[in-house]
């Protein structure tokens, strides 16, 4: 369990207008994520987990409520600002990999740094990060192929290798076994989990799979826009030895 808060919302709301009627994509959700923490967000489609998720990674603004980022009340920032603190503190990994398909995994690593305007980086530098982030996700050899070369495990693993680069407190990671089969999916969780428990990065999975979930120490389940069940999951230790007995087929 973590010793501090570094996430915390209180009464938060969210309301889209669709149409001309409001949608309440959140409804009062109030919860804090403590540092060094593995939590699953599941919820069926249209529970209110994904619209949670971008705005824990200030991709969104709440409608009321507050959400205080390790320690400071991050709800009423300017863009700039959120830019600055996901730039920082946050990397995303997304179902679908987003990498640029021209090119090598390498370069697609190394984006961050490109933007990353509050730390000059010369490229001989930004390079190695690149490289180390890579030999983290066990790519080393694969730094110089195009994501045309590599399997859908490879992209997902580059893309969390690019998500490392500015060393994040917070990784948020969006369906992100969602294009992979159950073996991959298993490969990719135990990144997620040794990053968890050797770096202490405080990871935020949102997911619809119940297996996947199972890999968090922590489950979250949201429904209509509120917190229905968050319960420490007694199950992750499992989900462990069952990722170790796959590997060892």
């Amino acid at each position: 369990m973590a010793d501090a808060a570094l996430i915390s919302v209180r009464d938060l709301e969210k309301t889209y207008a669709m149409e001309g009627a409001p949608v309440h994509a959140l409804r009062g959700v109030t919860l804090a994520i403590g540092r060094g923490e593995f939590v699953a967000v599941v919820g069926p489609s249209g529970s209110g987990k994904s619209t949670f998720m971008h705005i824990l990674g200030c991709l969104d603004r709440p409608t009321s409520g507050s959400y205080h980022l390790d320690g400071h009340d991050v709800s009423r920032l300017s863009d700039d600002e959120l830019s600055t603190i996901r730039n920082r503190q946050i990397g995303f990994v997304f179902q679908g990999f987003n990498l640029l398909a021209r090119t090598s995994a390498v370069e697609n690593v190394e984006l961050p740094l490109f933007y990353a305007h509050h730390a000059k980086v010369a490229p001989a530098d930004r390079r190695a990060r690149a490289l180390r982030a890579l030999a983290a996700v066990g790519l080393a050899d694969r730094a110089g192929h195009h994501p045309n070369q590599l399997s859908g495990g490879q992209q997902q693993r580059v893309a969390i290798a690019r998500a490392l680069l500015n060393d994040p407190a917070i990784l948020l990671a969006d369906e992100p076994t969602g294009n992979l089969d159950s073996r991959t999916s298993i490969e990719i969780m135990e990144i997620f989990q040794r990053l968890n428990t050797e770096r202490g990065i405080t990871i935020v999975l949102i997911t619809h799979e119940p297996q996947v979930a199972e890999y968090g120490s922590r489950i979250i389940r949201f429904t209509d826009g509120t917190v229905v069940s968050d319960q420490v999951n007694a199950a992750h230790r499992a989900a462990a030895s069952e990722l170790a007995a796959v590997r060892e087929r």
